[in-house]
């Protein structure tokens, strides 16, 4: 049967288009631009971004514990908090837009946010094909780095991961091609720039927190020019940090790894490719307790943006349980957008109340329903736990359990 040339001409077409706008995308990555200094901010102005679904009710919670921990500096003027509406899966379908442009706007007057879950639309749920506000966020601000811890003090587990945020399978997903009736193809797109910020991002991390490790994980025996590629620029950034240990695991025996109790403690920071990232941090979440332990960061040179990891639940809104959603992500997040502001002591102390809180002593407990705690139980439970002069002894005692 002969080859359908009209078929492979149009595909030509359409690939050589992608190409094209990724070569322009990879001229914008070389011209480098400095790092925000915190330091010289004020005020720091912290947007809070409540989302849909269940986000309002738990960007709230966590935005009442923020304001209480950053009271003396709000009050010297070092920080604001400015709250900001109009991030709704129903606005951004009445503009048609991802962000809708008054909000972007808003957004753009921030130098970090916490935005609570916001509904990507999908096929069948009513609502028009609009990109998800995530992904359109990360576009805009370039938020390149994806960085989501996962704690265990008890079982000496302290891993960070580092997630590529902006390449990858999610960079084109949506401008993949049927060629054919049988011939379905899309694209990953690894650069050698997007590689190398998120390898320096890895390492500089490791070498700040006092990390002594740094581990790759890709594909590359399989897939051997992108993840060829990142693995290249990983090996290359690692010279620059003679002090730190180096290795290099597979996507899939990493999965593995990270349930095995006799190796998972080895490993302390991650770096990886974007799709590898959103499957190994969500497994990582898993262990840690759930994809609702977990808050996320993602960070650019000039704006940042904290989230949880899960999505915004509309059904418990429908069935009147917001309430008793949990905000232990969203706070999480909180503590992340703290420590990237400049106020790491106060964020490792809102993390040690949160695990005595919420993995060990679990006086409140949160069941989505009314059977259990509402978000603001949590909440003045974590405040109270942060307040009580004894928090470091009962971190201790707990981690110390077996």
């Amino acid at each position: 049967m002969a080859v359908d040339s009209a078929a492979v001409r149009k595909a030509q077409e359409h690939f050589g288009k992608v190409f094209e706008q990724q070569l322009e995308r990879v001229e914008r990555l070389k011209k480098d631009e400095p790092w925000q200094d915190f330091s010289k901010i004020k005020p720091i102005i912290i947007g809070i971004l409540g989302g849909d679904g269940i986000g309002p009710t738990i960007s709230a919670e966590a935005q009442r514990i923020l304001e209480k921990l950053l009271k003396p500096q709000v009050d010297a003027g070092k920080v604001q908090f400015r709250v900001i509406d109009g991030l709704t899966i129903e606005n951004r379908v009445q503009h048609m837009q991802c962000i809708p442009d008054a909000v972007l706007e808003d957004i753009r007057k921030c130098h970090v946010t916490l935005k609570g879950p916001t509904h990507t639309p999908e096929k069948g749920d009513g609502y028009p094909n609009i990109e998800s506000a995530n992904v359109g966020m990360r576009k805009v601000f370039d938020l390149f780095a994806n960085v989501r811890p996962v704690r265990i003090p008890r079982e000496k587990i302290d891993w960070v991961f580092f997630r590529e945020n902006t390449e990858d399978l999610y960079a084109v997903g949506s401008q993949g091609l049927n060629v054919t009736d049988d011939l379905a193809i899309d694209l990953r797109i690894i650069t050698t720039q997007g590689s190398r910020r998120i390898c320096e991002a890895a390492f500089a991390h490791a070498k700040k927190t006092g990390r002594t490790k740094v581990t790759a994980v890709t594909k590359a025996n399989i897939i051997k020019a992108t993840e060829g590629k990142f693995l290249d620029v990983f090996k290359e950034v690692s010279e620059k940090y003679p002090g730190i240990q180096t290795d290099a695991w597979y996507i899939d025996i990493m999965t593995a790894k990270l349930i095995d109790t006799a190796r998972r403690s080895d490993f302390q920071v991650f770096v990886m490719p974007n799709m590898w990232g959103d499957i190994l941090t969500d497994e990582a979440a898993q262990i840690q307790g759930g994809v609702g332990t977990a808050g996320s960061a993602n960070i650019g040179k000039q704006h940042a943006m904290f989230e949880a990891i899960h999505g915004s639940a509309p059904r418990m809104v429908t069935e009147g349980r917001a309430q008793y959603a949990d905000p232990s992500s969203m706070i999480r997040a909180g503590s992340l957008l703290v420590e990237h502001i400049g106020f790491p002591d106060i964020a490792r102390k809102l993390d040690k109340a949160m695990d005595v809180c919420s993995m060990y002593e679990k006086k409140v407990v949160l069941t989505g329903r009314p059977n259990g705690a509402t978000a603001k139980q949590l909440g003045d439970y974590i405040l109270d736990t942060v307040a009580d002069p004894k928090l470091e002894s009962r971190w201790d005692a707990y981690v110390q359990k077996k």
